[in-house]
């Protein structure tokens, strides 16, 4: 039996695979669901949070310390409020904060 090795790029190989192919698609979601909050996010604040994973229509962040995830959390209604009117289906969102 002969094997033929062949060199795939990563994207090539989420592409090829579709659980790989959808993870792929919810990280990119996620990525651009942050980037639209950018508007809203004080700058001192965008380094702490990170996009998180989607789990249907909840989203999670991840931030860096409890003191940004206090003050996130005072902003999220407007930050869902914002996302639907981007037109992104975020019905709740969560904060988890980043263990060192």
């Amino acid at each position: 039996m002969r094997k033929h090795n062949q060199t795939q790029s990563l994207l090539q190989a989420a592409q090829d695979s579709p659980t790989l192919s959808q993870l792929s698609q919810l990280m990119r979601e996620s990525t651009q669901r942050l980037r639209a909050l950018d508007v809203l996010i004080p700058p001192a604040l965008r380094t702490a949070i990170q996009a998180g994973p989607i789990e249907g229509n909840a989203w999670c962040l991840l931030v860096s310390s409890n003191a940004a995830a206090a003050k996130l959390r005072q902003m999220l209604p407007a930050l869902q409020a914002h996302l639907q009117t981007q037109g992104f289906d975020v019905q709740s969102i969560r904060v988890k904060v980043l263990s060192r």
